[in-house]
């Protein structure tokens, strides 16, 4: 995951438009001929987007910018040590 692309993300597009790109993102990896390189930058694509998604939510929620991604890195990391 890269903060400074999910920022880009959630300030540049609708979150709708995002969960439908995973949407279809998620749909081409389940095909038998896409191989383990492109599974892996698919796999980038969709953490960036998902965050992103996370991230728009909670500004339309009215958390400011900057807590809101401070706040979604400190639930990744959070996750990680556990």
């Amino acid at each position: 995951m890269k903060l400074p692309i999910i920022k880009h993300l959630a300030r540049e597009n609708d979150a709708k438009a995002m969960e439908n790109t995973i949407s279809v993102l998620e749909s081409y990896s389940e095909h038998r001929a896409v191989k383990e390189d492109e599974m892996d930058v698919i796999g980038e694509l969709i953490s960036n987007l998902c965050g992103a998604v996370e991230v728009k939510y909670s500004i339309e929620g009215g958390t400011p910018e900057k807590d809101a991604c401070n706040n979604f890195m400190q639930k990744v990391v959070g996750s990680i040590d556990r």
